[in-house]
């Protein structure tokens, strides 16, 4: 168990805290959710002790081992791999670095002695002589190869340094377990892994994600960080996000009779508790659903922005073909003789690990990259708008918001433009806001303004839920489902894939894999599927 009680956090004039009373109990798994801005990993880091707050105290039981997952990918490059993961527990890591000072001595003491055996009861007292077992097994499980656990971390990519440093957070059975952001650079199967994991942690959990898919998978409760406040819910995320709306909407119905309301919530609760799969997670927050009333519910502060995605006029048929199209990049090959031929309606999802690769092909199809060989042919009826995964230089302008959006607008009359930005959450002197100091999220809400007014009938989206807050992502899926034109799109976010995507394509410097009619866990779960993609990855 961790609580905090009475924490207040202010720099300057600025409140991020005020107040927070909390308890995070053993056996539950607590999703940390908030707009952008709203100081989550911040409070992780004061529950972890690495920030003090202005007012309060956090409380952990003595003996009870906190482990938060560390963001510095380069605060361990002098260690190697393994001594990484084990640095974890640092308690178990520090009599190892005594014990072994101990015995390097030249003059070992009867004291010494003493002394070592005393630390030798400690270490084994705490499974030290599995600690490097228990640490290769976690690297492995994370997708980091055997022979990579002897070299200093510096020799490691950034990718494979965030999932060493996932391994250092999970190793030794923490007792409170703080994860900021954890499927950051993982790819579909170690999710899955953590995922796993994390439904059989026995401890405590709480963890910060834009995930919905991981989130519902998961957490047992939700704890919702707003107006400086954090408000505890039990269930999911889609619980959360669901519920509260349902009370939003009882609420406004004044004349709905309070009977009729507790019929509505219980039959809400009885739907998602019958979705409870055999996880000790799952049935935890079945449980716990069970025992709500009427008055455990609250309604939601949250806004979301309006995203929706409008065609002018209705592509024909023949809407692209691509031919053999095959580049290289500083003599790595990105793809080779790829085709492909998209029909008006298709939702392709472009997923997998090579994410570059897909990059690459979005920005030969929109005429910015040359491909090495091959063609592609869009349909005379297209109209493409293109979400790019760096879009900073669309802001390097010395304009606000209205005007930056005006450009791309046929409806020039400021009313209207101001009226389309308070849809997307650019309300009064927001709008005014110079665009060249836009947080990502903003950023990208500004681009998805500007493809909505396209009125394009091809949407190509390339990770356009980075930086989005999860709202927004929600606010995304629901515009992207409800668009009726064709869209190809990239994201890591599993719930948007699955939701929107009818046809998934996985891209590799070997070849490809196409499916028509496929859900993304339908892919995922075909052993056919996973016998072609291994085929393709080594």
């Amino acid at each position: 168990m961790i609580s905090a009680n009475n924490i207040s956090l202010q720099y300057g004039q600025r409140k991020l805290f005020s107040g927070v009373n909390i308890v995070f109990s053993p056996g539950n798994c607590y999703g940390l959710i908030g707009a952008n801005g709203s100081g989550k990993s911040t409070f992780l880091k004061i529950l972890a002790g690495e920030i003090d707050s202005s007012t309060g105290e956090v409380v952990v039981p003595t003996g009870k081992r906190v482990s938060l997952l560390k963001q510095d990918q380069f605060a361990f490059d002098a260690y190697p791999v393994l001594t990484t993961v084990i640095m974890g527990h640092k308690r178990l890591y520090d009599i190892m670095t005594e014990k072994d000072a101990l015995y390097a001595q030249e003059d070992f003491s009867e004291a010494d002695g003493l002394h070592a055996s005393e630390l030798e009861a400690q270490f084994s007292e705490l499974d030290g002589w599995n600690a490097e077992a228990e640490a290769a097994k976690l690297l492995s499980d994370l997708g980091v190869e055997e022979s990579l656990h002897e070299l200093p971390m510096k020799q490691l990519e950034s990718a494979q340094k965030v999932r060493v440093l996932l391994a250092q957070a999970l190793f030794g059975n923490p007792d409170i377990l703080l994860l900021d952001e954890p499927t950051n650079h993982l790819d579909v199967e170690t999710c899955m892994w953590l995922e796993e994991f994390l439904c059989n942690f026995e401890n405590t959990a709480i963890v910060v994600s834009h995930d919905r898919h991981f989130l519902d998978k998961v957490c047992t409760h939700i704890a919702d960080v707003d107006f400086g406040k954090i408000q505890l819910y039990a269930g999911n995320f889609s619980f959360w996000q669901e519920s509260s709306q349902l009370a939003l909407r009882q609420r406004s119905e004044a004349n709905k009779k309070i009977e009729e309301k507790r019929k509505e919530l219980q039959a809400f609760i009885a739907r998602f508790s019958a979705n409870a799969s055999k996880s000790r997670q799952a049935t935890s927050r079945k449980k716990t659903l069970e025992k709500l009333t009427l008055d455990d519910i609250k309604p939601s502060s949250r806004k979301y922005p309006y995203i929706a995605f409008q065609q002018e006029r209705e592509a024909g048929n023949d809407l692209l073909e691509i031919d053999d199209v095959s580049l290289a990049l500083d003599g790595q090959v990105m793809f080779e003789k790829f085709s492909l031929h998209v029909r008006k309606g298709d939702k392709i999802a472009f997923v997998g690990t090579h994410a570059l690769g897909t990059t690459l092909l979005f920005q030969v199809l929109m005429d910015e990259v040359k491909p090495d060989s091959g063609s592609f042919k869009w349909g005379v009826s297209t109209r493409r708008a293109y979400y790019p995964k760096d879009n900073s230089a669309y802001f390097n302008v010395d304009l606000n918001i209205v005007d930056w959006l005006r450009q791309y607008s046929r409806e020039t009359d400021e009313s209207f433009v101001r009226g389309f930005l308070g849809r997307m959450l650019f309300s009064g002197e927001e709008s005014l806001k110079p665009v060249k100091v836009l947080s990502g999220g903003e950023r990208v809400r500004c681009m998805l303004s500007r493809m909505m007014l396209s009125q394009a009938n091809v949407l190509i989206l390339d990770e356009p839920t980075n930086h989005l807050d999860l709202e927004s992502i929600s606010a995304l899926n629901k515009g992207l489902e409800q668009f009726p034109g064709t869209v190809l799109f990239s994201s890591h976010d599993h719930q948007l894939v699955q939701t929107v995507a009818n046809r998934i394509i996985e891209i590799t410097p070997r070849g490809y894999i196409d499916r028509v009619g496929t859900t993304f866990d339908e892919y995922l779960a075909n052993e056919n599927i996973k016998q072609r993609r291994h085929q393709l990855y080594i």
